[in-house]
């Protein structure tokens, strides 16, 4: 049953940080290759203040989350001018130098040997010192990281947002400020992703640079394409598929060497069928262009 419950507390995780990078890909049209980097920023702000601070879990969370999305303005204010592949080259690029700069300064994040002995989260006295309670946080957490998603799309903003995403300049003709659009978005969606982060790393209780890679940005954002841009219920339906897949392949018995190439495999022929089947995705409705 434990193992049940891991596989929902890292479903949990991942909803959070699908629906974070649908916030910018299915809502605002924006292809976003660092967001990792933007989880694992989430990830060690809230290990370094928890460890080496003594803080508690919601206000090292807090604080991970404001963190994260004031360094998204290193992709967000560039996006005034980079447009397409080159906004996309922009973000590659942000994603590589985060990941640098965990792995190599090792006086703060302890470089590739990772920060060790981080504390289950502890709220009101209470300690979530088992699987059971972690599922519960965890789940709570993504519900209310969906319930603000789903105001937020459903408010003026959100319509702004999509117009936007439509058509930049019709939308700028109207008088919405596109700027601070993209500013707010990405903003949005880096703090959601670093709060998914802080509760991967008080989960497994050890983080380390090999966790927020270049193949893990491109993990989230398979699960959004092939769950469905643009769509509420897309990051969901793309988590759970793209969760189960591994599980399903331990199951039958193959080689962790084999099952690892063959996950990966199986991935990249899921967003080529999905290209040319379903290119709105599982339970989308507007192809990201």
């Amino acid at each position: 049953m434990n193992y049940i419950y891991h596989l929902l507390i890292y479903l949990d995780i991942y909803i959070i940080i699908a629906m974070s990078l649908n916030l910018l890909m299915g809502y605002g049209g924006l292809l976003q290759l660092a967001h990792a980097a933007y989880y694992g920023i989430g990830a060690y702000v809230t290990a370094l203040l928890m460890v080496k601070l003594g803080w508690g879990f919601f206000p090292a969370i807090i604080l991970s989350s404001m963190v994260s999305g004031i360094l998204s303005l290193f992709v967000s204010l560039p996006a005034w001018r980079f447009k397409g592949d080159y906004f996309v080259m922009l973000s590659l690029s942000v994603q590589v130098a985060i990941y640098s700069l965990l792995y190599n300064w090792t006086d703060l994040t302890n470089g590739p040997f990772g920060i060790t002995g981080i504390p289950r989260p502890v709220i009101l006295g209470f300690k979530f010192d088992d699987i059971k309670s972690i599922f519960g946080l965890s789940t709570a957490f993504a519900l209310l990281c969906g319930a603000v998603m789903f105001i937020l799309l459903k408010s003026p903003w959100g319509r702004a947002l999509k117009a936007m995403r439509d058509d930049e300049l019709a939308a700028r003709g109207l008088g919405k400020n596109t700027r601070l659009l993209k500013l707010q978005a990405f903003f949005i969606a880096c703090a959601m992703v670093a709060v998914s982060g802080g509760l991967y790393a008080t989960y497994v209780s050890y983080i380390d640079p090999t966790s927020f890679t270049l193949d893990e940005s491109i993990l989230m954002l398979s699960m959004v394409v092939i769950g469905g841009i643009g769509n509420f219920r897309g990051p969901i339906v793309g988590a759970l598929t793209l969760i189960a897949i591994p599980e399903i392949l331990r199951f039958m018995n193959i080689p962790d060497a084999i099952a690892a190439n063959a996950r990966l495999l199986i991935y990249g022929l899921l967003l080529i069928i999905m290209a040319h089947v379903r290119p709105q995705g599982l339970a989308g409705e507007y192809r990201f262009k």
